[in-house]
């Protein structure tokens, strides 16, 4: 009897270890992947702190340089302003006419996004709801323009400026840059109309909407994530283009902003602080324009090139 007490204990002890085994199996894998999540974290984490360190280091430097004196910026520190506070870099520059060369980047990157994003909106609402063998083609054919390379272009792109008479002039700007910014303009604005219910485009019609009612009042209201981040990007290419202006303009009261800082440049080559207040100045339109629009371009991006 006393045998047959102890084999049910052990057959019970046996029992009992059994579920505890199986109930530290889940437990480990969770702390392991407690582990991980940790350990993911951290490394975005650090990740993320070199990266702020790389992309503000420069910028850190450059608002430094701007606001020291001229002739102490060899002598001081060149990450702290030790030996005072100037504004006559930034004086300096708004004397050489920064201003007009601000305004003529509006106009020019300005018109470029509007002229840019209205033909775009136009071509991808063709391809999308009149989708056919020619509107197919047409795509294709700018999506060449990804495979063509502007510096290939820039003799010929002169000599037809020059012969229609647009050279030296903001409008020689605007049709180049422009043309330039068509294919990735169509491109997103395509994928992005291609998510618009083709069933809410085939009601209007039945309801007797013409094609330019519906891309107004169906199309264009659906649009706007993507038309605004398509005219961010258009707005920043535009304004940071040099090439162009450098080409394509001669005289100085047709010069845009990149190209009046790079003269500035080789003017002050030897005062570093005064052309570091020139790049601030520029840099600052760009800055506040993506602290404005950063969510609404990062959204449109997603729903324009992940379709």
């Amino acid at each position: 009897m006393s045998q047959l007490q102890q084999e049910r204990s052990r057959s019970a002890g046996q029992a009992t270890r059994v579920p505890a085994a199986l109930a530290t199996g889940p437990r480990r894998a969770e702390a392991r992947g407690a582990a991980g999540r940790v350990f993911r974290k951290g490394t975005t984490w650090l990740l993320a702190l070199v990266w702020l360190v790389v992309v503000g280091a420069p910028i850190y430097y450059m608002i430094v340089a701007s606001i020291e004196p001229t002739s102490v910026y060899l002598s001081a520190n060149p990450w702290f302003p030790s030996k005072g506070v100037t504004a006559a870099n930034y004086e300096a520059v708004f004397s050489s006419g920064i201003v007009s060369y601000f305004f003529n980047s509006v106009i020019v990157a300005g018109s470029t996004t509007i002229l840019s994003v209205t033909v775009s909106l136009l071509a991808a609402y063709a391809i999308v709801v009149h989708g056919s063998r020619w509107t197919g083609m047409v795509f294709r054919c700018f999506m060449v323009g990804f495979a063509v390379p502007i510096q290939a272009l820039m003799i010929p792109l002169y000599l037809a400026i020059l012969r229609i008479g647009l050279y030296d002039s903001l409008l020689g700007l605007i049709l180049p840059m422009a043309a330039f910014s068509l294919p990735i303009t169509i491109l997103v604005l395509v994928n992005f109309l291609r998510d618009v219910p083709r069933s809410l485009i085939d009601a209007m019609r039945v309801d007797g909407a013409g094609p330019l009612r519906v891309l107004i009042r169906l199309v264009l209201p659906l649009s706007w994530p993507a038309i605004a981040t398509v005219a961010v990007f258009d707005l920043v290419s535009s304004w940071n283009n040099f090439v162009f202006p450098l080409i394509l303009t001669q005289s100085p009261s047709q010069a845009t902003l990149p190209l009046s800082v790079f003269n500035f440049e080789g003017n002050h080559l030897q005062n570093v602080p005064e052309i570091m207040a020139a790049v601030a100045l520029s840099a600052v339109p760009l800055f506040v324009l993506y602290l404005v629009a950063r969510r609404r371009l990062m959204a449109g991006l997603a729903a324009g090139l992940g379709a």
